[in-house]
């Protein structure tokens, strides 16, 4: 969607909405969105990306959707491939577990491989794609071959490592846009955690599958997965036991997520009450199966919540108060970025600039090679004629 046509459509809708003797309370309810959404729509600082939603619009106003509609919205342009894709694709088409069936090898020690996989983690955290993708073209191979070449009674252990670096690839492909190779990857991981025997770990995957579909905006396969998962672990959860109540929190913050973003608010706030009652009987924040779950991600999350249903200041309230000391860098550069999302809502430019850069120099890579980011600064540039020297340096680094 253009900027001119976003403004366009926004003053449009004011227009008619004026015409009709509605205001914006009124509007919003026919239209099942909040008071701001409709605020933010009408300055054209938010756009109206999905068709469906355009069409209850244009039957609220009594208007033909071809008078709202002059050019078809779309989901922000996205930059060139980032670096180490390809390569990351290629991991996942390789026959290596065929290979690994007709061709035993030598079983390294768990010692060896061990640190590799956690390697994988750190480099996917911090969206190293190129070094990540790197390290897997050896160590997928090798471990497809060690998990079918050992005796029995390391297999389990094996497949254990598999399934979490298969999770690591498929967080990785999830974050860069390849949602295709993502559910590949989440799908061989719960294959793999399954040979392991480790219901633990399948729920990882899962969780791991619900990311694949929020980032392809399937929510009703985020609610499935998530839903059905997080059912599955409860009795654990009620007994107390830390991982299951990781994995179940990590899920339900997911389907607070999903909520949101299909602007059901109530649900969306439901879960994230739900997920704080939970961390809070965890106590500190862990990261059992790379969840990063405890009260810290709770707020991270109800940040993202506030801002997908457009209550700005809700979300500014809540993010500028949380101590994030303990999370990944991603997490933390995940929390800039929404502040700054909150902070356009309002136009307030230079306070949205200045938690982009903060973002930038925690996870610089995934800072300017996210599609959000990209979107949102190109957003920034809108509102601000001339733009200041810091966010037209911003914008030449991220290629906007």
């Amino acid at each position: 969607m253009s900027t001119e046509y976003q403004r366009a459509l926004g003053r449009r809708i004011a227009q008619e909405r004026k015409r009709r003797g509605l205001s914006q309370p009124e509007l919003a309810r026919l239209v099942d969105r909040s008071v701001a959404w409709i605020s933010q729509v009408e300055r054209g600082v938010r756009k109206v990306d999905r068709m469906s939603v355009l069409e209850k619009v244009a039957e609220a106003l009594d208007i033909p959707l071809s008078e709202l509609a002059a050019e078809a919205p779309v989901v922000a342009a996205s930059a060139e491939e980032i670096p180490g894709t390809a390569s990351l694709r290629l991991v996942l088409s390789g026959a290596h577990s065929l290979r690994a069936m007709l061709h035993s090898a030598p079983v390294p020690p768990t010692s060896e491989i061990k640190p590799r996989v956690d390697r994988a983690w750190e480099l996917t955290h911090e969206s190293r794609y190129v070094e990540l993708a790197d390290l897997l073209r050896g160590l997928v191979p090798a471990l497809e071959t060690a998990a079918r070449s050992a005796p029995e009674e390391r297999r389990a252990e094996l497949f254990q490592l598999l399934a979490v670096t298969y999770q690591a690839c498929s967080a990785a492909l999830a974050k860069l846009g390849e949602p295709e190779a993502a559910w590949i990857a989440a799908d061989r991981a719960i294959v793999a955690a399954e040979r392991a025997g480790d219901p633990l770990m399948m729920a990882a995957g899962a969780f791991r599958l619900g990311f694949v579909f929020l980032g392809a905006r399937h929510f009703d396969q985020v609610e499935e997965t998530a839903r059905t998962a997080s059912e599955a672990l409860w009795f654990l959860v009620d007994e107390g036991k830390p991982e299951a109540m990781s994995l179940w929190g990590g899920l339900t913050l997911q389907r607070a997520v999903a909520a949101s973003r299909l602007n059901e608010a109530t649900t969306a706030y439901e879960h994230l009450a739900r997920a704080r009652e939970v961390a809070e009987r965890l106590g500190e924040g862990r990261n059992d199966y790379n969840t990063e779950f405890g009260p810290a991600n709770v707020t991270l999350h109800e940040v993202a919540v506030g801002v997908e249903l457009g209550d700005a200041g809700h979300a500014l309230r809540v993010g500028t108060a949380v101590d994030t000391s303990a999370l990944s860098p991603e997490r933390r550069a995940r929390l800039y970025v929404d502040l700054a999302r909150a902070h356009a809502q309002r136009r307030q430019v230079e306070e949205a600039v200045s938690a982009l850069l903060e973002a930038e120099t925690i996870t610089p890579e995934q800072i300017r090679n996210h599609r959000i980011t990209y979107q949102l600064v190109s957003d920034l540039l809108t509102m601000q004629d001339p733009p200041s020297p810091e966010l037209r340096e911003l914008a030449d680094r991220i290629g906007v």
